[in-house]
């Protein structure tokens, strides 16, 4: 399991964003040398969680749970056969892309060590939007990503780290339960009757996540 490349994005115009300014850091390419991350503060006032990186519309992006955003290749080469030409790492807008790892498939509260210092927490799923899908330029993207319900992985900084393209990753800690990013990506979408299988995740599970779950029982009485 390794880390392929290290993803930054600078701002940048479009007409596919309502964030502030019209502009957006989604568009990221790998970095060269090494990239320091850590905990970029809470969310709404906090970015990227790496240096370098932008994160433009702080409402719904960047913060302490959504610090990271990592996506595997093998998902990436899976969408150059379905979209049928290339897809560049960085080019879902992720920071880290990923080899040998189960990111959609990682358990909530799952922990990943990436080169010798940095360890991050794995803490919900990606929710498409019309910037990602004015980025990519594919019709009907929101509804074909969301189907896929492989989204890729938020995360927040345990323990600060610089971290370089090459860099091995090692899962140092995995929860006994079975509540996946994936599984989060369903109920949060699609799948809302799902919602209250996340709370065996705990604290570890995004807040927003965990709000919904914990709503969903009260309204329903599960």
């Amino acid at each position: 399991m390794k880390l392929l490349t290290v993803n930054v994005g600078r701002p940048r115009a479009s007409e596919h964003t309502n964030g502030p300014g019209g502009v957006t850091g989604i568009g990221k390419h790998p970095a060269d040398g090494p990239v320091h991350v850590s905990d970029p503060g809470p969310k709404g006032t906090g970015g990227s969680g790496l240096a370098g990186d932008v994160v433009c519309d702080l409402r719904h992006h960047g913060g302490t749970d959504q610090a990271v955003y990592a996506f595997a290749r093998e998902e990436l080469d899976a969408w150059e056969t379905v979209l049928d030409r290339d897809v560049a790492n960085g080019a879902f807008g992720e920071n880290l892309t990923t080899r040998g790892i189960e990111v959609s498939g990682a358990r909530i509260g799952e922990r990943w060590r990436i080169g010798s210092d940095l360890v991050l927490e794995v803490t919900t799923g990606r929710i498409p939007c019309r910037t990602f899908a004015g980025h990519l330029g594919e019709k009907g993207w929101v509804r074909r990503f969301t189907e896929a319900a492989a989204p890729g992985a938020y995360l927040r900084v345990v323990e600060p780290g610089a971290i370089r393209a090459g860099d091995p990753v090692e899962i140092v800690h995995r929860p006994d339960h079975d509540v996946t990013v994936s599984l989060v990506f369903r109920a949060l979408t699609t799948e809302r009757t799902l919602l209250s299988q996340l709370l065996a995740a705990g604290d570890a599970l995004h807040p927003e996540a965990l709000r919904d779950a914990r709503a969903y029982m009260e309204k329903h009485g599960v």
